[in-house]
């Protein structure tokens, strides 16, 4: 694993490869998941605990017929970043209309690997699945700082959504 203080200036990024995650991939997903998340607010876990109950949750949907798919970005084995895809089975329709929406979460690049691509190429990678299977919509809640990544491979606000949002603990 790339310590966080390591930039990648000189980094021969030809040789990054952005692959399908799987089961075997479920303790560096975790870390990944608590180096995004746990800076974002008071931790109510501990990390150990934390990794334990996240590599186990993982494990369990990382296996060909989840409906969540996984991409991971490596730079000579050395995790930099991921995407997470749930896939949202709609309906059946009579009507010509795909019957799957793309849910893209937990995606993180690592500092030191930003502005290289890395985010680009996972994006990619799900967006070719999300293609593959003819889903009719993809969607997101991006960050200040990621909106000029999606925007840039087409995302743009979407007018025909309602969202409630509950409060944590609210009944």
């Amino acid at each position: 694993m790339i310590p966080v203080s390591r930039r990648l200036d000189n980094e021969p990024w030809t040789a990054l490869c952005v692959r399908r995650a799987d089961r075997d991939d479920a303790a560096v997903l975790a870390r990944l998941r608590h180096e995004f998340r746990a800076p974002l607010g008071d931790n109510v876990e501990g990390q150990d605990s934390f990794l334990d109950r996240c590599e186990t949750w993982m494990r369990a949907r990382l296996h060909a017929e989840s409906v969540w798919r996984v991409w991971i970005a490596e730079l000579e084995r050395r995790a930099l970043g991921c995407v997470w895809l749930q896939l949202l089975e709609k309906l059946p329709n009579p009507v010509a209309e795909p019957e799957w929406h793309g849910y893209i979460s937990s995606f993180f690049v690592r500092d030191e690997a930003r502005g290289r691509g890395v985010g680009s190429r996972l994006l990619r990678a799900a967006l070719d699945e999300c293609d593959r299977l003819e889903a009719d919509n993809v969607i997101l809640w991006p960050t200040p700082r990621s909106r000029s990544l999606y925007t840039r491979h087409g995302f743009t606000a979407a007018d025909n959504m309602l969202v409630l949002r509950r409060a944590v603990g609210e009944t």
